[in-house]
């Protein structure tokens, strides 16, 4: 209601705040509330008229209230001292309840702690120092947002735009003192790298701010993080202009102290940062009606206050000191603060002026108040709950001409994005279009080689066994250093393809000045900055890469060893068996036999008559069922199924067992020495290691005894100890990376091979500074190089044509039958042959049942009849015997047992008792 209410306010609130503040002491209760600035500013005229029109404002639209604030301005003049001098006059002499200020934060720190002292709440809509915590000090309020609020802000921008370097340029105060590490270590978290903190004097001189811009431009990075006061900025955008540091490339952001008083600044400061393009991130404050009819009125109050002085703009720190009386006023009104206000503390012999400055009572009843009071101010939300104003929106600014542009907002729910309340989309930015120095609408790199600094330093380790790799010449008429070999020519070949020039210079790193010497110390010293690069046959490690950034890998990655190789014929007794595994072979006879089983339980249950004979017939019937495939002799069809699946997994089984044998008995094949690293363990062979290399360390972790293993300098050094032999004072394998292995064996290709790779590695890349900017477009750069022609062209020069060697490739297992090779079909014959018994067993149980059914509900016959009835499978039997009847209608048949006897012949036919009879057929 009270925000409608303000709506109606005119320019009458002149006169009738007059008279709101004539008001007889009987009636109301005075509120002393002291209000310390620095007048002379920009900020603390704006503020004063602020401050002056809230007092008049509340009061109008509250006539009621039975406090009103009585306000007592004080000048701090810019000084630290005088500030706190102004502080305990008003404390002393006009017995304040609250005090508005002051504006620094340097000179906030001895005034909070005063007001802690005397439980005076002091409320500062200015000061944004991390060092003001309302913790220690509980009577201090930030009526403004913590400068670290604005750091997640500022950390999104350089995350959409994929900046890698960042320079923050501050004063080392308590003005950006916590600002800048909690920035730095918000930025290490989304693997920003902080170069360089420029921190600028106070009492710098344009020469001073001069020389360190300089400094900066002698540096790759272009993007610049200000966090400076208006008066120190102003200097360093007008220097920076004037060296050329406002210029396409470059990319400048400022903070909410500068972006909050663009439209204060002098116009020359303004032109400078017109050409810069500069970013800007200032508190959102949302339109509305009341925010401006205020602002007209102020403009108008505002030619009244300051007559001599050019327009001044309404900034937001005359809306937060507006916003902040309100607060106050709507406390001491809630606390019904009482006229005894303060009480004496006991006074000693030699008091001071401090000493005798009397605690408020009303004091923590009116803090308490203005940290519960939240309301819509003309600011926005003004909430104080926890000491300060809690700010989660700010809007990013892009300053171009005399103006700026909203190009986005940031929210703390919704990160960036170009309006208010919009979620995140998949697009590149969520930012709209910046014009950025130079008047240009490309992002800016953030990062380049500058022309008037130093060449890269690139270092290249040389005097390792390899020369094909890395190797280095100094030319004597020049002294400049030529390095040639296979890891130079791939990164000359990654510089070329980059969009903009590199200027570098080789250093070398010899390893074999220093025997103790290594690959780790070459890395080591890209951390320690004597290189920018470090180029080689450097192998890409875990350790490595806590201190340095690697590129992406441009060899083959793995370690494998070299060992010889002895040529074999096979003349073994028992050959036969070796094409197949013991696991196939065991697993075959198992389901041969299985299978037979099933086919002659399937057969039994059909009734096949040649199931019903001696064992030693039936064990030969079912070994040739299976055997020979014999599918006709099978009656039922599902036995037939399951010889068919049989059939199938033998002619797959005979093929691939005829080939391997083949194989073993027609070709001279050439075998490796050793084929594991276990069986060189387990029979103490010695093995080799490229000296200096890392590898050493590997063997002993795998269990090799530190006196087996023995180091190699050169290919030649390698031949002779492998042609020697571990029992001869040699090695039994070599260990080493691929790509050294396949140099090694590109010169010594016949005798040895390579077997593996026994464990993984990255490979070689480039090593650079951590979080150089760099490292990303080599790494884009190496993969053009790696995935064409180009590699292959460079591996031809340095290491031959890898096909004329047929040695080279990876010796892997023997090329037996084994039992996973053929699971599908073993499997298929399993399934199938249970299945069918399965089937056949129901089948049997089922038909079993149903004739005791009928055996059941059939009357007693006589033995004649029931002959009689079986003469069917007499004639059956005859077709199937070729018999002859010797009588023409008349047979003579005698039950034995369970078979029919007809003339000596056995019949099958249901058991009855033993008798013959005379049977006529009709």
């Amino acid at each position: 209601m009270a925000m409608a209410l303000r709506v109606t306010i005119s320019m009458f609130l002149v006169l009738s705040g007059a008279v709101a503040q004539s008001v007889t002491e009987s009636k109301v209760d005075k509120f002393d509330v002291g209000v310390v600035l620095d007048l002379g500013t920009t900020v603390g005229k704006v503020a004063r008229t602020s401050i002056t029109m809230a007092i008049e404002d509340f009061y109008t639209v509250h006539p009621n209230y039975k406090t009103r604030i009585v306000l007592h301005i004080r000048d701090s003049m810019s000084d630290d001292v005088q500030a706190a001098r102004a502080v305990l006059d008003l404390m002393e002499n006009c017995n304040v309840q609250a005090i508005i200020g002051p504006q620094k934060s340097s000179q906030a720190v001895f005034v909070s702690a005063l007001g802690n002292k005397y439980r005076v709440p002091i409320m500062s809509f200015t000061a944004t120092s991390n060092a003001l915590s309302s913790r220690s000090l509980p009577y201090f309020i930030r009526a403004t947002a913590n400068e670290s609020a604005q750091v997640n802000s500022i950390t999104s921008i350089i995350k959409t735009y994929g900046w890698k370097e960042v320079v923050p340029i501050y004063i080392g105060n308590y003005y950006s003192g916590g600002f800048v590490p909690q920035l730095v270590d918000v930025l290490e978290e989304i693997d920003v790298h902080v170069p360089y903190r420029s921190v600028i004097d106070q009492s710098a001189t344009n020469e001073e701010i001069t020389k360190e811009l300089y400094k900066l431009m002698t540096m790759q990075t272009r993007v610049f993080v200000v966090h400076l006061p208006p008066s120190m900025a102003s200097l360093l955008f007008i220097n920076a202009k004037e060296i050329g540091m406002i210029s396409e490339g470059y990319v400048w952001i400022v903070t909410d102290r500068v972006a909050n008083l663009i439209d204060s600044l002098n116009p020359s400061v303004v032109e400078a940062m017109n050409g810069a393009g500069a970013l800007g991130i200032e508190f959102y404050v949302p339109e509305s009606t009341q925010l401006d009819n205020f602002t007209i009125r102020w403009y108008m109050r505002s030619r009244n206050d300051h007559p001599n002085d050019p327009t001044l703009k309404l900034s937001i720190f005359g809306l937060w000191s507006y916003d902040t009386i309100w607060a106050v006023a709507q406390g001491a009104e809630k606390a019904k603060v009482t006229k005894t206000v303060n009480r004496r503390p006991p006074a000693s012999k030699n008091c001071t002026s401090m000493e005798m400055i009397e605690i408020s009572r009303n004091g923590p009843a009116v803090l308490n108040e203005i940290l519960q009071n939240k309301f819509e101010g003309l600011s926005g939300y003004f909430d104080l709950s926890g000491g300060q104003l809690q700010a989660s929106k700010f809007q990013i600014i892009n300053i171009v001409g005399q103006a700026r542009r909203v190009i986005g907002f940031w929210a703390a729910e919704d990160g960036i994005s170009q309006q208010l309340n919009q979620r995140r989309s998949n697009i590149t930015t969520n930012l709209k279009v910046v014009i950025w120095p130079g008047e240009s609408t490309n992002v800016p790199r953030g990062w380049e080689i500058p022309t008037n600094g130093k060449k890269l330093k690139v270092g290249i380790a040389i005097g390792g066994a390899y020369p094909s790799f890395i190797d280095a010449d100094v030319d004597s008429f020049t002294g400049l250093i030529k390095a040639s070999g296979l890891a130079i020519d791939v990164f000359e070949e990654a510089v070329k393809i980059l969009p903009y020039a590199l200027p570098y210079e080789y250093v070398v790193f010899n390893t074999t000045e220093n025997v103790s010497s290594s690959y780790d110390d070459f890395v080591y010293q890209v951390f320690l900055k004597k290189y920018d690069i470090a180029v080689g046959d450097i192998t890409i490690r875990y350790n490595r890469s806590l201190y340095v950034d690697f590129t992406l890998p441009y060899t083959e990655s793995g370690i494998a060893m070299v060992v010889p190789v002895k040529e074999s014929m096979n003349k073994d007794t028992w050959i036969f068996l070796k094409p197949m595994t013991p696991g196939l072979l065991f697993g075959t006879i198992v389901l041969f036999i299985y299978t037979g089983i099933v086919i002659w339980l399937l057969e039994l249950l059909g009734n096949n008559k040649n199931i019903h004979r001696p064992v030693p017939q039936q064990i030969a019937t079912m070994t040739f069922f299976v055997l020979f495939e014999e599918k006709n002799k099978g009656k039922r069809v599902m036995s037939r199924i399951v010889l068919v699946i049989w059939l199938f997994f033998l002619l797959v089984l005979k093929s691939s067992y005829t080939a391997s044998l083949t194989s073993m008995l027609t070709v001279q094949q050439l075998q490796p020495t050793v084929k594991t690293i276990e069986e060189l363990l387990k029979n103490g062979e010695y093995v080799g290691y490229g000296r200096g290399s890392y590898v050493k360390g590997l063997l002993e972790e795998l269990g090799f005894d530190i006196s087996k293993i023995k180091p190699h300098s050169t290919p030649e050094d390698i031949h002779d100890a492998l042609s020697r032999g571990s029992k001869n004072g040699g090695i039994a394998a070599f260990v080493d990376e691929i790509p050294y292995i396949k140099l090694f064996l590109a010169e010594h290709c016949n005798g040895y091979t390579m077997v593996g790779p026994i464990y993984k590695a990255a490979g070689f890349g480039y090593a650079f500074q951590k979080g150089s900017p760099i490292t990303g477009d080599i790494s884009q750069a190496i993969l053009n190089v790696t995935g064409g022609n180009t590699i292959i062209q460079i591996e031809k020069k340095w290491m031959g044509d890898q096909n004329n060697c047929q040695h080279v490739g990876i010796i892997s297992g023997s090329g037996r039958l084994t039992f996973d090779s053929f699971a599908g079909p073993i499997i298929a014959t399993g399934v199938a042959s249970t299945s069918s018994i399965v089937v056949a067993l129901i089948i049997y149980l089922c038909k079993k049942k149903q004739v005791e059914a009928e055996n059941c509900d059939t009357e007693p016959v006589s033995p004649a009849e029931e002959i009689i009835d079986h003469r069917d499978e007499v004639c059956q039997w005859q077709e199937e015997t070729g018999a002859r009847q010797t009588h023409d209608h008349t047979k003579k048949l005698m039950r034995n047992g369970s078979l029919v006897i007809y003339r000596g012949q056995r019949i099958p036919g249901p058991q009855i008792q033993q008798q013959e009879y005379d049977i006529t057929w009709p």
